[in-house]
């Protein structure tokens, strides 16, 4: 299985900080930006319905359902496994419509598979983008179990002309001022590859109501809004689909009548296990002097990941981490890392930078765009240490 599509767009890397026992009440990179950019009620009922990853799971080769990363753009589907169908239409020469039972009795595949939303770090971004005001653990990996779409597609006969295919999910409502069901497409090349799941299990149970029960979309390497949950519909068409989700939104812009550049596949990132332990209000990290291994996982969409550096002076210098195996050796998954450091009194600024296989290397910062897509920025974790 290995990596296709390449990502033209721009990608940055952000660091891990710690801050000093010095301060009562440090300030947490969120809350700098709260005078200038304060979330809005709008956003904080956003944040309410959905939920992160927090980031000490990076602990977990694989993570539990209830800690993975969750967006829902509109209601839950009230979604019943007897009544369920799959219809495959559109350009193809014999229509096919599946039961979940159906789907379950086909080769079955289990992959181990990280999703990242494409507007992890939009709360960082200054300006602020309005919209989920996510931090930067809008991240998970579960081992997804379904059957590949390809045979089912072939099945279908796509006819000459087909040049996407459309997945139509059962979630419905407004967004940019337009009602339609959530929808996303493919290329058929995409589409047709033999990584692509239609996934109705999670970490070996039945996918839960809120990550899409009874089917969902796996496109592993994509960022999350591709992966289309309670999937009802696969449509062959002949021209390219411009439904809101597709062409409306999840475009990378510079400005807002910059035409964009579609996001795709996730750009590199590494995140970093925060040291220590917390400040309830603040997050802001304490350690006590001495040795510490530091840890956290990395991933690309671009290709392997090949190497992740750690600075525990805000970037100004690197190292070398070690580098483990990724679950079940899965390309789709996160590589742990882990950094043996020895932690000496005084405020430090940890960062974790991660490269891949097709040579694209998290940078320390990203150019502003209007959707708050792909900040990927090194992570800074500051650390107090007594």
């Amino acid at each position: 299985m290995g990596m296709r599509g390449p990502f033209t767009g721009g990608h940055a890397v952000r660091a891990a900080k710690v801050t000093s026992m010095a301060s009562q009440t440090p300030a947490h990179p969120a809350q700098e930006q709260q005078v200038p950019n304060a979330i809005s009620m709008d956003e904080l009922q956003l944040a309410a319905r959905n939920h992160a990853m927090p980031l000490e799971a990076l602990r977990y080769p694989i993570t539990p359902a209830g800690l993975h990363y969750l967006l829902i753009h509109f209601d839950i589907p009230d979604g019943e496994a007897a009544s369920f169908q799959l219809t495959i239409d559109g350009l193809v020469e014999r229509p096919i419509v599946l039961s979940l039972a159906d789907l379950q009795a086909r080769p079955v595949v289990a992959l181990p598979v990280t999703l990242e939303c494409a507007g992890n770090g939009r709360a960082l971004m200054e300006p602020r983008a309005i919209s989920q005001p996510w931090l930067r653990e809008a991240i998970g990996t579960a081992e997804w179990t379904g059957t590949p779409l390809a045979p089912i597609l072939k099945e279908a006969g796509i006819r000459p002309g087909a040049v996407e295919i459309v997945f139509t999910g059962m979630d419905h409502g407004i967004q940019g001022g337009i009602e339609h069901d959530y929808q996303r497409s493919l290329s058929l090349d995409e589409a047709l590859g033999d990584d692509v799941l239609l996934a109705y299990a999670m970490n070996g149970a039945p996918l839960a109501p809120q990550h899409g029960y009874p089917l969902r979309l796996i496109v592993p390497g994509w960022y999350g809004m591709t992966h289309v949950k309670w999937l009802r519909r696969i449509t062959a068409v002949d021209t390219p689909f411009k439904g809101f989700q597709q062409a409306g939104t999840y475009l990378y812009q510079t400005s807002s009548d910059d035409p964009g550049v579609p996001v795709t596949r996730m750009v590199p990132r590494s995140l970093m296990e925060p040291p220590g332990y917390p400040d309830f209000m603040t997050r802001a990290r304490f350690l006590h002097a001495g040795p510490c291994t530091l840890q956290g996982r990395a991933w690309s969409g671009l290709g392997l990941i090949t190497r992740v550096e750690i600075s525990t002076d805000g970037g100004q210098s690197w190292q070398d981490a070690t580098l483990g195996e990724s679950p079940s050796s899965s390309p789709y998954a996160w590589r742990p890392w882990t950094f043996d450091w020895q932690a000496t009194p005084g405020t430090h600024d940890l960062c974790s930078r991660a490269t891949d296989s097709a040579g694209n290397t998290q940078p320390l910062d990203i150019p502003w765009n209007v959707g708050g897509y792909m900040n990927n920025a090194v992570q800074h974790v500051p650390v107090t240490v007594s």
